[in-house]
């Protein structure tokens, strides 16, 4: 690129900068005829040169208002950045927008070997490089300060400025670094960019930045073509696969807390037929790299992972953003969720909320200080009330960040779309204001709602507040309703939060003068998701009770083929699996395997007369399946089993298998139980034979084949006697269970 491409910042100071121009310019470098929102009024206060705090949505342009003024003016921009895979995203784009100028745009950070930086240092010297992305922990190496010093820097932009805030979602504390290390390389104008910051988290970024009389463009945070619901947190695997093969062709991301979860979900849709890749930060650079590349250039189509992937990320296509866990704040959830639709296409928000995760969260901040604590306790609050209120979601999200929306119905939540029953609220909220100013201000919600209901604990104790008169008043109602009722004072502006006070609630003008003259205020209780979890099965159905008609032809089958096979009926399928079959309609073995108890093993051996009877069924009923069976993740979800399987081959000792595990016996045996009933053969012979004599072995071996009416232990313990121990009969059960109904 030749320097005389850029204007000099004086002629453009002294030059009228119209609209002309800069389309001019923008149309040069990127393409575009127009700008979005408040990108024009951003970029051409950065021109002039002044300090600037740009509040803009996920999608909403904020990349361009400092690439295209770093590409007009002379020098370089440093732009601090926060993440090495969003660096190079935003490196690549630059450079295939200008020329394909591969010196236009570098990143400083320690991916980059010596060659690299030597590359990056030559760019920097020519002043050919016009933006120079760095992390923050680069900015305060000695050797990059040294060099950053010796450059003609033309702004400095500080993107994802909430990192700088205790307050946001992604704290990062060597953003708050940034101010004296700028003064120390060189003062020039500033602009810092966020997707989500709360009057709290603005108010600290421009406070640490010293921007606090700085210039605000920010834009509406509604995003219009989002979609927002949350699900209670059951059969959630289930859920997520039906909801991908039903959007077949659509990209998407999905987020989860923990990185074994993502590896775990990760495999899960893969062995679905769904081409989808993990990401976490602990993965190496190059995989977590290949694997974001291969999401953006669409050889798979979904992305499961931490909050470590999508920060910047520029693909404008992603049509649904799925939440496995709740995040751990209202600004991450917005932000992770408006990476749906940036281009303002269709985008599907779906979270899976159970409050027994926010305890989990709150578990996870024990280690931390007090005041780190409260931190995230309030923040956490917030989320759960997100997620449980039945109030519009686009509106308390909106409320969240400061901006009034005052359409009552957005139809595009769940909360809208399908509304709970509105009350008349106004005795409740009397009450609710009432006790807010009977405590005098100075408490957050939880407390209010236990003065309230008379929740008795030591925090009330120490107040004295059981000796109020409004102690107790509304015990005919529990806490979620009461909760409910604060949360929507809050949201209708009867009460405010104190947010400088962690949270104290304080009344409103509107609320003082609601006292002074109630009215009708219409409201809805919460959704209740306290007792919605998932076990630990991957495997969940979608129905509590089984198809009748169809349980009692699979069991006149059942005996029909015991009869000829000279076999128990359970031998041949538990009654368990044969619910299951009821509730799954499996019409191939594939699929059959999947069924509770059932396995390759006996769906290869048993399975062909079901499977054919049950598609008969469903084709004479005309029966909707359930189209997405779940294949089990063994190795992810067992990875004990895949153990003990190995080591029962290589005939190594029980006891030994046992303790390499840190199992006792009895839990062992329930293992392999639970692996030979769900179809796998396994060998136990050599270890059964050492241990007991030839005649105790087929007397439990012939009662389980010529007596038994099913696999009861208790009947068989019973039957058998006092010779014979329960560990030595659930042995020959094993032996005899795999190598007859196997």
């Amino acid at each position: 690129m030749k320097k005389t491409s850029n204007l000099d910042r004086t002629k453009i100071q002294k030059m009228e900068m119209t609209s002309q121009i800069l389309y001019k310019q923008l149309k040069k470098y990127f393409g575009f005829n127009a700008f979005k929102g408040l990108q024009e009024p951003v970029i051409k206060n950065v021109l002039a040169g002044k300090d600037t705090f740009v509040l803009m949505p996920t999608g909403g342009g904020k990349s361009l208002c400092y690439q295209l003024p770093a590409l007009m003016l002379p020098g370089t921009a440093i732009v601090v950045s926060p993440l090495i895979a969003l660096m190079k995203n935003q490196v690549d784009a630059i450079r295939g927008f200008v020329d394909n100028n591969d010196g236009v745009a570098h990143f400083l950070n320690s991916s980059l070997n010596k060659q690299q930086l030597m590359e990056v240092h030559e760019h920097l010297m020519k002043g050919v490089t016009k933006l120079l992305y760095v992390a923050p922990e680069s900015m305060t190496k000695e050797d990059n300060i040294s060099l950053l010093k010796r450059l003609k820097i033309s702004f400095y932009a500080v993107d994802e400025a909430h990192c700088i805030s205790e307050w946001g979602h992604d704290f990062r504390p060597e953003y708050r670094r940034i101010r004296p290390i700028i003064s120390e390389i060189g003062n020039a104008p500033l602009i810092a960019l966020t997707a989500t910051a709360t009057p709290k988290v603005q108010h600290d970024i421009q406070k640490t930045l010293g921007m606090l009389d700085t210039a605000v463009f920010k834009s509406s945070f509604n995003r219009e073509n989002l979609y927002y619901e949350i699900r209670p947190k059951v059969n959630t695997e289930k859920e997520i696969i039906k909801y991908i093969k039903n959007n077949g062709g659509k990209t998407g991301i999905i987020y989860c807390l923990s990185r074994k979860k993502v590896e775990e979900l990760a495999e899960l849709l893969q062995v679905n037929g769904i081409k989808a890749l993990p990401y976490h930060a602990g993965m190496d650079v190059a995989s977590r790299s290949n694997n974001q590349d291969r999401f953006l250039m669409e050889d798979v189509d979904v992305i499961v992972a931490t909050i470590a992937f999508g920060m910047g990320i520029d693909k404008p296509d992603v049509r649904f953003v799925i939440h496995y866990d709740i995040p751990k704040s209202l600004e991450g959830y917005y932000q992770e969720t408006g990476r749906a639709g940036r281009d303002g296409g269709e985008g599907q928000c779906i979270t899976f909320y159970s409050y027994k995760d926010i305890q989990r969260l709150e578990k996870f901040t024990q280690s931390k200080s007090p005041s780190e604590q409260e931190i995230s306790k309030q923040l956490l609050t917030e989320t759960a009330a997100y997620a449980e209120s039945s109030v519009c979601r686009r509106r308390l999200l909106l409320n969240y960040f400061g901006e009034e929306y005052d359409i009552q119905n957005c139809q595009a939540c769940d909360n809208c779309l399908h509304p709970k029953k509105e009350f008349d609220g106004q005795e409740y909220l009397t009450q609710v204001l009432e006790t807010v100013l009977a405590v005098k201000e100075q408490f957050q919600v939880d407390h209010v709602a236990n003065v309230i209901t008379g929740l008795f604990n030591s925090t009330i104790k120490s107040y004295n507040h059981h000796e109020l008169e409004v102690f107790g008043e509304g015990a005919d109602k529990n806490l979620h309703f009461w909760n409910a009722i604060l949360r929507q004072a809050l949201v209708q502006h009867f009460l405010e939060k104190e947010i400088e006070n962690y949270g104290l609630l304080k009344l409103t003008q509107k609320g003082r003068d609601f006292l002074k003259a109630p009215y009708p205020v219409m409201m809805t209780e919460d959704h209740d998701y306290s007792d919605n979890e998932d076990s630990d099965d991957v495997v969940m159905h979608g129905k509590a009770n089984g198809d009748e008609e169809l349980m009692a032809m699979l069991k006149d089958l059942r005996r029909d083929m015991s009869k000829r096979l000279n076999l128990q009926p359970w031998i041949i399928f538990q009654d368990p699996s044969l619910e299951d079959m009821t509730i799954q309609y499996p019409i191939t073995l594939d699929e059959l395997k999947n069924c509770q108890g059932v396995g390759e093993g006996k769906a290869q051996k048993f399975g062909k007369e079901f499977v054919k009877l049950i598609k008969q069924y469903v084709e004479e009923k005309d029966i909707e399946r359930p189209q997405d069976f779940i294949v089990k993740s063994i190795v992810n979800k067992s990875g004990a089993k895949v153990f003990i399987i190995q080591s029962i081959d290589r005939k190594m000792p029980l006891e030994d298998i046992a303790e390499a595990k840190g199992l006792k016996m009895d839990e062992l045996l329930t293992e392999i139980e639970v692996i030979v009933n769900s179809g796998t053969k396994l060998n136990l012979t050599y270890y059964i034979s050492a241990i007991m004599d030839e005649e105790k072995i087929t007397n439990i071996y012939d009662y389980f084949k010529d007596e038994a009416e099913d696999e009861s232990l208790k009947m068989a313990m019973d039957e058998l006697g006092a010779d014979y121990t329960e560990e030595e009969v659930r042995l020959v059960r094993i032996k005899f269970m795999s190598e007859i109904a196997n």
